[in-house]
């Protein structure tokens, strides 16, 4: 347990000195805040760097308009409690006016769409670093990411064009038009989030505990019967007790069925699985390079 401690320890200072070289280094920086335990954590974490001055980021959220509704109410909630400015970018604002197309069918998401509305709320606000709650054991595109991860004038991102990252010096220089996404907990697990959670009292949206929800199976993975989802025939709804690992847009996060009530048994569920934390992400099996696809036109 000690051991454990102080790992966390090396984790959390590593991650705070990050987010105060994101202060220093650039004019107007933000925390892209999805709801979901990783940028929950980093939040956390900025927090603790400034305590006890004001968060001096912003929490910009790009709302899919299919959002489950513990997550917006967790949002709000936090922001309140922190008196942090929150920033809201709408993916249903972007439809309505012609910049992206909704999907059509059975597999339709509006989690690819996010892109556009993201790149346009950082292009709005001028945000030169987008704070993210990305880690690098999540999936082998993020693992190619650099902590300050350099994005064009288009807000793409190219894995061969990166800044190399030397004893902890980070290099934030950009042109203008440019900006950076910046990944705090990029060195951290699944399981060291969870366990700094417990170890810091941090509270979560209820959705990452077990609960009882209706829901359908799809390919092999649980979604929820939410109407923004169109379901086949035979696709049957029942009541099941599952739980988020990761927590998205409804239509593309998949729920696993747990028992899990409490950290300690979230913790012991994790160190026991074989299924990778992103595997319930239906976004994710789109194709075989889907999560890189996805972040060189500038997804998170």
């Amino acid at each position: 347990m000690e051991q454990t401690k102080t790992h966390l320890k090396e984790l959390e200072a590593e991650s705070i000195y990050i987010l105060r070289e994101v202060a220093a280094q650039f004019e107007k920086p933000a925390i892209l805040f999805s709801g979901g335990k990783d940028s929950i954590v980093v939040t956390h974490l900025a927090y603790k760097a400034f305590y006890p001055a004001k968060l001096p980021f912003p929490l910009v959220h790009i709302d899919t308009g299919h959002n489950f509704v513990e997550t917006i109410q967790y949002r709000d909630e936090l922001v309140k409690k922190l008196g942090a400015e929150l920033i809201v970018g709408s993916v249903q604002e972007s439809i309505d006016t012609g910049r992206v197309k909704e999907e059509s069918g059975f597999n339709a998401s509006r989690n690819s769409l996010q892109t556009t509305t993201l790149l346009d709320t950082i292009e709005k606000y001028k945000f030169d670093a987008c704070i993210g709650g990305a880690r690098r054991d999540e999936e082998k595109a993020r693992a190619k990411e650099r902590i300050f991860s350099h994005r064009d004038d288009f807000g793409q991102w190219n894995p061969k064009n990166q800044r190399p990252e030397l004893w902890n010096i980070f290099n934030g220089r950009k042109n203008i038009g440019e900006h950076f996404r910046v990944f705090p907990i990029s060195n951290w697990t699944e399981m060291d989030v969870w366990q700094y959670i417990l170890q810091e009292g941090i509270e979560l949206p209820s959705l990452y505990y077990t609960h009882t929800r209706k829901v359908f199976q799809r390919d092999g993975q649980w979604l929820a019967a939410e109407d923004c989802i169109k379901r086949r025939p035979e696709e049957v709804v029942v009541e099941k007790d599952v739980r988020c690992r990761t927590i998205g847009d409804i239509t593309c996060t998949g729920l696993t069925l747990s028992t899990a009530h409490n950290l300690e048994d979230i913790i012991a569920e994790i160190a026991a699985t074989r299924v990778t934390e992103r595997g319930g992400r239906a976004d994710d099996k789109r194709s075989e390079t889907a999560m890189e696809d996805r972040k060189k036109l500038g997804y998170f």
